[in-house]
């Protein structure tokens, strides 16, 4: 059973099962704040915005903010890019799929 471990990882920060939406939950590193993003591959969206859904990645972009967003599945790590009057700036975040209830985890 080598596979059962490497399955498990990729269950964790991989893509969503099937076609169910599903939850990431996100953390800032600094201050501990949660958020939750939810994906839904089979209408291929991030929180309702239109989101491009590979295998290694999550993208999309905030158009009410114009803030863009980009979960590395791998790592989990999902960058922020904002622009600003003074040139923008980015953030990095922690996230990964969490179970719903009655579900297969992400």
């Amino acid at each position: 059973m080598a596979f059962l471990p490497i399955a498990l990882i990729v269950a964790q920060l991989g893509a969503p099962a099937g076609s169910d939406p599903a939850t990431l939950r996100c953390t800032n590193p600094f201050s501990g704040t949660t958020w939750d993003v939810a994906i839904n591959r089979a209408r291929r969206t991030a929180d309702s915005f239109p989101a491009d859904i590979t295998e290694k990645t999550i993208k999309w972009h905030d158009v009410t903010r114009g803030w863009r967003y980009e979960f590395d599945r791998a790592s989990g790590e999902l960058t922020i890019v904002y622009a600003s009057s003074l040139g923008g700036s980015f953030l990095r975040n922690n996230c990964h799929f969490v179970r719903q209830s009655g579900t297969a985890p992400g």
